[in-house]
């Protein structure tokens, strides 16, 4: 186990959460085995936060600077939460991703989908005002889904997204004084579900949708 994974188990520990010793095993394999060769994707963590994000539910387009593991030692570090910075229009911006559940069971349902990015094109910044639903993706609550725990699901993420790489992130944000941050990034079923695009300008943008298990859709 290499020095910056022991250290993320212990703060994982120090906030609670106790992998087990398979668990331990699979996440050193995948933290060790990302594009970054240099490091740990979160070493190039910013330290300060635009305040693109208006008060409303869009696309966020921007290239990836870090991506943040649950309790990683980055500025305002997230417990159960996978932060993307991302780099748009100057600043960086953080999507807090939900790992875990706060009500029922914890694991977090997770898949992939392999689909075009809808309009607008990918382009640089916050695109307020758009819509998204996973029925209209085809998809449902049903067996296609996996169950994860934090910390499967936080490594799928982690080894999905490439940083220096463009990324689009459907996201809820409150705007004002927390215009920096959107998140939510999960079924809501009010023509709001967060996602995230993996690769969104190539030829097989790969989608990562996420839910809860009392969500029926």
């Amino acid at each position: 186990m290499n020095r910056l994974v022991a250290s993320l188990f212990v703060v994982l520990a120090a906030c609670g959460i106790a992998p087990s010793v398979e668990a331990d095993a699979g996440l050193v394999e995948e933290l060790d085995a990302g594009p970054v060769d240099a490091g740990h994707k979160a070493d190039g963590c910013a330290s300060s936060f635009g305040s693109l994000f208006t008060a409303d539910f869009g696309r966020a387009d921007g290239t990836v600077v870090a991506v943040v593991p649950p309790a990683w030692q980055c500025p305002l570090p997230n417990g159960d939460h996978v932060v993307i910075q991302l780099s748009i229009d100057g600043g960086v911006q953080r999507l807090v991703v939900n790992v875990q559940s706060s009500f029922g069971d914890p694991n977090i349902l997770m898949r992939t989908l392999i689909a075009p990015l809808p309009a607008p094109a990918w382009a640089e910044g916050w695109h307020p005002g758009l819509a998204l639903d996973y029925p209209t993706l085809g998809l449902h609550a049903d067996a296609t889904w996996d169950s994860l725990t934090l910390e499967q699901a936080a490594t799928r993420v982690y080894d999905a997204v490439v940083v220096g790489a463009p990324l689009s992130v459907y996201a809820t944000s409150t705007g004002g004084s927390y215009a920096g941050s959107a998140h939510k990034i999960h079924r809501n079923g009010q023509q709001d579900d967060g996602a995230i695009v993996v690769d969104p300008t190539g030829a097989q943008p790969t989608w990562l949708l996420f839910h809860f298990a009392n969500q029926a859709f």
